[in-house]
């Protein structure tokens, strides 16, 4: 007894010890001058007793997938110790500060963040609001990105209100606190005189809306529409895995990102009193909320732990970003806010966007997922010849082409909805990671019952892609035909900037492609007369065959470039219903194009 007494006694202490040598994050951020876009932030950073530290400011943030630098912002960095001893430190690379610290038990660090960039990726400070995009304002101590974290916002004096989805701390105001550091990371910040929607819960989880100057629109109306997308994403995978969730619209522009429990999102009410920008806004916003799942919680493993110093890429955004695209709509459809022959027409555009582009006959959706970093998720723009293709478009087409297979498959005993949830509760629930890509095609075969080799070869390759096939197994049709365009064809765009003619695009292909006439390219004359908006136009209205005679200039250099007008050829690809479908085939399009009960 004694001896059990001893040991149990000796593990009290040794946890104790540990405990008390944990070390504390703590952040205080300040806003005093808002008009000089400048916060101001003080980092208590206790119990790390080292010969030196080195702290760290993020290069990206998750969910954008793109370097930005965020440490460019940071100036007038200060370290001391209580008593006002100053430190030295130096900067070790582009995102990294090494504080000598001579194993000092306390560092204050004190550094001002500018904050001018108006975007959902970036910090923005102005005198009716501030937001704060953590990744770019909170520093780490290397190798401790796990510790627990508080913050504490001092709002400029005038402000009223602060939007987040932290946990407040109890009885403290603007105090905040964070078990680890990718949840800071993960829960952006807006502050200033905000207004807020009408609230609304989902099996007993709370939904805020809150935001800057949304402007003025039947709230009631779109919140009533909000909920039923929530409803309907929460009805698929059967879980929420937070206990609130904050839309957080920072005012008008572009773009959304997706957090944990939050989302932020540029957002601008006016235009939405008609149906069709009320539809675009909530299908802006399914895509956000249903990221909570697909790609916060369903992840490519390479998704956490992150890389916050090089940023992680991976071959599977277009599982993380196409396939919530496809969701974003089902969520209206099921909804019952959007109808049959809008969920059709939206396929046929992002097949449409696609195939129109020369991308296609250069880069694999997996390609495109991981040179993101380098392309931008819409592909590269501004390129003689667009060699990229975008997930965005071709994700969520493939990902109508798996549920109908698996559907098929299975008479429709089981769909991508299954796959998904599979996903959460196998790889999020139980295994607290993300899946590999051999794990996700695993899951899709077991789902399917059979191998689907044929399927993941539109993932790897070029290979043209076989629509009727797969849309048939719904009983739908699609006009792949290609067919003449009206008018000669050239193949230019241009714009005019005062009396100059500048070439801005040209068709890839096209009589002016293969003449050698690029984008950037002056456009001086046409058939010897000089050229302008009209003339251009109205080229078209010759005959394909006919000869037309350009003068281009390039770094100063004219030349005359003869081309032969030719006949352009599209192809619509408007999909529609088969006049006599089988059986299998009515069941399986009644039931994706469902709308819940």
């Amino acid at each position: 007894m004694y001896k059990r007494l001893c040991i149990s006694l000796s593990m009290l202490i040794a946890v104790l010890a540990v405990t008390a040598q944990a070390p504390e994050m703590n952040f205080t951020v300040s806003v005093k001058e808002p008009s000089t876009h400048v916060y101001e932030v003080r980092f208590e950073c206790n119990g790390v007793k080292k010969e030196w530290v080195d702290v760290k400011m993020p290069v990206w943030m998750p969910g954008y997938y793109q370097i930005l630098n965020y440490a460019d912002n940071v100036s007038a960095f200060h370290v001391e110790v209580p008593g006002g001893d100053t430190l030295k430190w130096e900067k070790a690379n582009y995102n990294t500060w090494r504080i000598y610290s001579n194993y000092a038990d306390r560092l204050n660090i004190s550094y001002n963040v500018k904050a001018v960039r108006h975007f959902v990726a970036t910090n923005y400070l102005d005198e009716e609001r501030g937001f704060i995009a953590p990744t770019g304002m909170f520093m780490h101590v290397d190798g401790l990105i796990n510790q627990p974290v508080t913050l504490t916002i001092e709002p400029y004096s005038k402000w009223d209100r602060i939007a987040t989805g932290l946990e407040p701390v109890k009885g403290k105001k603007y105090r905040y606190s964070a078990p680890d550091f990718d949840v800071l990371y993960d829960s952006p910040i807006l502050m200033g005189n905000l207004e807020e929607l009408p609230s609304f819960s989902v099996k007993g989880v709370p939904h805020y809306f809150i935001g800057y100057k949304p402007g003025q629109f039947d709230r009631q109306a779109f919140i009533n529409d909000l909920k039923k997308v929530v409803e309907a994403a929460v009805d698929m995978m059967g879980d929420i895995p937070f206990k609130h969730y904050t839309f957080i619209a920072i005012g008008p522009g572009g773009g959304g990102i997706e957090h944990l429990n939050s989302t932020a999102v540029s957002f601008d009410g006016t235009g939405m009193n008609t149906p069709e920008s009320r539809k675009r806004m909530l299908s802006f916003l399914a895509h956000e909320y249903f990221h909570h799942y697909n790609a916060k919680r369903i992840r490519p493993i390479e998704l956490g732990p992150f890389d916050y110093d090089k940023g992680s890429r991976t071959d599977m955004l277009w599982v993380a970003e196409g396939i919530t695209s496809y969701y974003e709509r089902f969520c209206l459809k099921r909804a019952g806010l959007i109808t049959e022959d809008d969920l059709l027409k939206n396929f046929e555009n992002h097949i449409r966007a696609y195939e129109n582009k020369p991308g296609r006959l250069f880069q694999s959706v997996a390609q495109a997922s991981y040179d993101t970093w380098a392309d931008g998720p819409f592909g590269r723009t501004g390129d003689d010849v667009n060699k990229t293709i975008s997930y965005y478009d071709k994700g969520p087409v493939l990902a109508m082409m798996l549920d109908f297979k698996i559907r098929h498959e299975t008479r429709n005993k089981r769909s991508l909805d299954d796959v998904m949830r599979t996903l959460y509760k196998d790889f999020y629930q139980a295994k607290r990671r993300g899946y590999t890509a051999k794990e996700f095609r695993e899951v899709c075969e077991k789902t399917a019952g059979v191998p689907l080799s044929s399927f993941f070869e539109y993932i790897y390759t070029v290979n043209d892609v076989d629509y009727a096939k797969y849309l048939g197994y719904a009983g739908l049709t699609i006009d792949t035909a290609n067919k003449p365009v009206p008018g000669a064809w050239l193949g230019i765009d241009a714009r005019a900037k005062n009396d100059t003619i500048i070439i801005s695009a040209v068709d890839w292909d096209s009589p002016a492609w293969l003449a050698g006439v690029r984008p950037r390219q002056v456009l001086k004359a046409i058939d010897g007369k000089p050229a302008t908006m009209q003339l251009l136009g109205e080229v078209k209205n010759k005959k394909a065959g006919n000869i037309v005679k350009l003068q281009v200039e390039q770094g100063g250099v004219l030349k005359t470039v003869p081309l032969i007008l030719s006949t352009q050829f599209t192809r619509s690809f408007t999909i529609g219903k088969t006049s006599r479908p089988d059986q299998l085939q009515s069941v399986i399009f009644k039931d994706w194009s469902r709308i819940n009960p």
